[in-house]
């Protein structure tokens, strides 16, 4: 039983902490990118080496700096409106039965649907413009944040409920002080992954039918065949994705209290 303790901790004082494993395989991967295309081990028109990508991308700063504010601008108003209608619509479900009894089947429904195919609707409907990829966006994200965020308000003590309704609280008090809080740690992990999809659905409906956008600077360089431009626009969907998940780490430690809160207030 002692040896077995001391290999235990024998191997956690030489384990990798995640972080550090996360950026370590981080490296290897940009290492890799670069070997293997210079090796000829992998065709440099399907990978081209990551300086021949960070040279295209300095080269044309300019260019695709102009496109990722247009895109930025699509996603910041599209996941204004599915994160900010999901996490409130599905408050609003996880509180009142009747209505999550009609919604949320609907919704688990539709979100098995592949919504890129009614894609061509949206464009039929607004037009080519950033109005089609914005409400594409939009419901592309909100469908997570209502499901997520519905979940987590149905996993919240009831007690809790019990106490705002005894001191007179306001169903928007409810909401916004009572079920908000305490089910934080769900709706961020709801808001992670609808805000994902919202940068995705911006990008995906820019390669289809934008004629500006992140997405419409792949779709153009790919059909030109130039592999290094390509790549410079893939790299600037990841940095934003990176960013986004960034941001939602800074919320996630911001609302600490909350969560310890709540957990103190279910301990016995």
């Amino acid at each position: 039983m002692t040896v077995a303790v001391s290999s235990l901790a024998e191997a956690r004082r030489f384990a990798i902490p995640p972080d550090r494993l996360r950026r370590l395989i981080g490296v290897a991967l940009l290492v890799l990118w670069e070997v293997l295309p210079r090796a000829g081990l992998v065709p440099a028109l399907f990978l081209p080496p990551l300086s021949q990508t960070l040279v295209a991308l300095a080269t044309n700063w300019a260019e695709y700096g102009q496109h990722l504010a247009l895109s930025l601008y699509a996603i910041a108003v599209a996941m204004v409106a599915a994160c900010g209608l999901g996490i409130g619509a599905g408050l609003l479900a996880g509180a009142i039965a009747p209505v999550r009894r009609v919604a949320q089947p609907l919704a688990s429904a539709l979100y098995a649907v592949p919504l890129v195919i009614l894609y061509p609707l949206f464009t039929a409907w607004f037009g080519i413009g950033p109005q089609s990829k914005i409400v594409f966006a939009s419901i592309y994200g909100v469908l997570p944040c209502f499901l997520g965020t519905a979940a987590g308000v149905q996993t919240i003590d009831r007690q809790f409920l019990v106490v705002a309704r005894a001191a007179g609280a306001t169903r928007w008090q409810m909401m916004t002080r009572v079920l908000l809080p305490a089910a934080i740690p769900t709706v961020l992990s709801s808001f992670r992954v609808g805000g994902a999809l919202v940068i995705v659905g911006i990008v995906v409906a820019e390669m289809l039918t934008s004629a500006e956008g992140i997405g419409y600077l792949i779709s153009r360089y790919r059909t030109l065949v130039d592999s290094p431009h390509v790549f410079a626009g893939i790299l600037v969907v990841l940095a934003m994705v990176f960013a986004f998940d960034f941001l939602v780490r800074a919320l996630e430690r911001r609302t600490q209290h909350w969560r310890r809160s709540t957990r103190s207030a279910d301990a016995p």
